[in-house]
């Protein structure tokens, strides 16, 4: 599976929060929960730098590496305006480093040879195919309508572009609203519908799908909206408030139900394993412990406490990569925004850090988001 990204907003800044890949999983036991192997042995191919925060060189684990991870910061513009700028730094699979770039917004394939990117100054007219080894462009998409977002399908066969009236990030006065007694920009809806792209061959169809309305006729006041795909990449979904929080589409733009499945996934950036027997749950600390939930994806009910604040991603049949503060610093209002990047295994016995700390402040504007792709 690839990277599911769900929109955050804190103060004036949109931060996108990578939610994670997915791989396999065990077997089921007596209660139809699923068997874990004993041990809780690291995932192979573990590249860690403990050391490193943000990180200059590879991290990955069994399956999965981090391809890209980006930062977030609002920045003024003329008369008022403002918008949150993104900076991505995206890993150079020849070297194994990761280097600052220029891209707007990019998003990489599975497999983690290739990333679609966009120029500054969204909504743009054409996608770049960036080659992971060489840094270079191989080959742009030209669209007739500006894009400003970019999706990959899990089997890495196409793309979602997300086409906008104007900059998905941008801030405008006209929008403004009061933010802790302040009256600052905010953002305005302007999707005007999507592309979907054949990789292989370069062919975009456009779809128009402007910015959804509640039940009362109401616009939400998100910029960003961009389209995701389903994990089996034939439909297409955006968040909403909704017993899923998911609405789904199909790729000429129908509205469609929600499929079963998904419908018992719970939070919309639940990570289900690829035998789908598994699925992550919801933090479920007590008593100051830092543990999240895994749940059998059939029944909803609890298999496993493990590790962490957040799950990221499936590194293997047995681990997890998540978000971790320090136990010891831990505390809530203080030390649970400075947390690091650990492999945890499903029966919480191995923790192996893989990232530095992040600094224990969750409006810094240097707080890097990491991306995950399978290699």
């Amino acid at each position: 599976m690839k990277t599911v990204r769900g929109i955050v907003v804190t103060g004036a800044v949109a931060a996108v929060v990578a939610c994670g890949v997915a791989v396999s999983l065990a077997t089921a036991g007596d209660d139809g929960a699923p068997k874990r192997s004993a041990g809780g042995l690291p995932a192979p191919g573990v590249m860690a730098h403990p050391d490193q925060s943000p990180p200059r060189e590879r991290i990955a684990a069994g399956r999965v590496a981090l391809s890209a991870y980006f930062t977030a910061r609002s920045v003024q513009r003329p008369q008022g305006d403002g918008a949150v700028a993104y900076e991505w730094s995206l890993l150079n699979t020849t070297t194994g480093r990761y280097r600052k770039t220029d891209w707007a917004w990019l998003d990489v394939a599975p497999g983690m040879k290739t990333a679609a990117v966009l120029e500054r100054d969204l909504p743009v007219d054409r996608i770049g195919l960036l080659n992971l080894a060489t840094d270079k462009v191989e080959r742009w998409i030209k669209v007739d309508r500006g894009v400003g977002g970019v999706r990959f399908s899990p089997d890495g066969k196409r793309l979602v572009a997300t086409a906008y009236g104007r900059d998905p990030d941008g801030l405008f006065k006209d929008a403004s609203y009061r933010l802790n007694g302040k009256k600052v920009p905010g953002p305005k809806p302007s999707r005007t519908g999507f592309y979907v792209v054949d990789v292989a061959s370069g062919r975009a169809d456009f779809t128009e799908r402007p910015p959804r309305k509640d039940d009362r006729g109401s616009l939400s006041r998100g910029g960003r909206q961009d389209f995701l795909w389903s994990r089996d990449s034939t439909l297409l979904w955006e968040p909403w408030a909704n017993k899923t929080g998911k609405v789904f589409y199909d790729v000429a733009g129908k509205e469609v139900p929600v499929p079963e499945r998904e419908a018992k996934l719970g939070s919309p950036g639940a990570l289900l394993s690829p035998d789908k027997k598994l699925v992550t749950g919801k933090f479920a600390g007590d008593d100051g412990q830092i543990v999240s939930e895994v749940l059998n994806a059939s029944n909803g009910k609890r298999v496993a406490l493990v590790p962490g604040q957040q799950m990221l991603a499936w590194a293997d049949d047995d681990s997890l990569i998540a978000w971790r503060c320090d136990p010891l610093r831990c505390d809530p209002g203080k030390g649970e925004f400075r947390n690091q990047l650990v492999l945890v295994s499903l029966d919480g016995k191995s923790v192996t850090p893989l990232s530095g700390f992040r600094k224990a402040d969750l409006h810094y504007s240097g707080r890097w988001t990491p991306i995950f792709s399978r290699r």
